[in-house]
């Protein structure tokens, strides 16, 4: 049985390199730090290290939603400096002038960093604050000068005074003809499919963080699909088929 079949074809490469990681801690007896990693590729990590004695793994930050994994033989007990991640908040002149996460996001972006050189972007009340690497933190602190119209510097805060900003799902329950992408996504936001497929080809459709262009790919239970201008949607549970044969589902809609 191939470990592939438990995945989608397009995270074999993530999935490849899971298996490098855990084979080199068990070869080198000596830990393993990943750059930040989006909820789908944790679960990818934890599927297939989890069940192995021969290497732990941890996440952090721990109440983050991107965290780096640490994966390590049994002798090490990883300390919170193991995981080279460092809390930064956005000092700017929030009286005169304001800014948007998206705006945040382009101007990281814009220095040339990997999106998985930065982990979540935190925001509440015009307050900002982002996880950074920490072999890139002093690059970041020193190139990013300015968001939007804004000029920003960068204050490094302890982990403890990270934002804590708490997802609400409203949950609904409906039916869909087919789990295929294009089919769920009309339903969750009463549109037709045809205006579903045409947002998925156009690129405004990520599916587990990814963007997709594939309007027939199946959805699962807990997968996440953020559609531009739409915002976050989850699909909770898959209840199973009606008798007009239909697939009943729970989806959540982020608050």
């Amino acid at each position: 049985m191939s470990i592939y079949q438990h995945f989608r074809i397009d995270e074999k490469e993530f999935v490849d390199s899971v298996l490098e990681w855990r084979e080199q801690v068990e070869v080198q007896y000596a830990p393993k730090l990943t750059d930040f990693l989006d909820p789908r590729q944790q679960h990818i990590v934890e599927s297939i290290v989890g069940q192995n004695e021969e290497v732990q793994l941890s996440f952090y930050p721990e109440r983050a939603e991107r965290k780096r994994a640490l994966l390590y033989p049994p002798y090490f007990h990883p300390e919170q400096e193991d995981f080279g991640t460092r809390l930064f908040e956005i000092e700017y002149p929030s009286k005169f002038v304001t800014i948007e996460h998206r705006q945040v996001l382009g101007s990281m972006m814009s220095l040339g960093l990997k999106r998985e050189k930065f982990g979540d972007i935190l925001s509440t009340q015009g307050k900002f604050q982002v996880f950074l690497a920490e072999e890139i933190s002093e690059y970041v602190r020193m190139e990013l000068n300015q968001v939007g119209k804004a000029k920003v510097t960068l204050q490094a805060v302890p982990i403890s005074n990270m934002i804590h900003s708490q997802e609400e799902w409203q949950e609904n329950v409906t039916t869909v003809s087919s789990l295929r992408l294009d089919a769920v996504l009309a339903s969750f936001y009463n549109i037709s499919r045809q205006k579903a497929q045409a947002y998925i080809k156009g690129s405004l459709v990520k599916l587990n963080w990814r963007t997709t262009e594939n309007p027939s790919i199946e959805i699962e239970a807990g997968d996440v699909i953020s559609t531009r201008g739409h915002g976050r949607s989850k699909l909770l549970s898959i209840e199973g088929k009606t008798k007009r044969e239909k697939w009943r589902i729970t989806f959540g809609i982020l608050k």
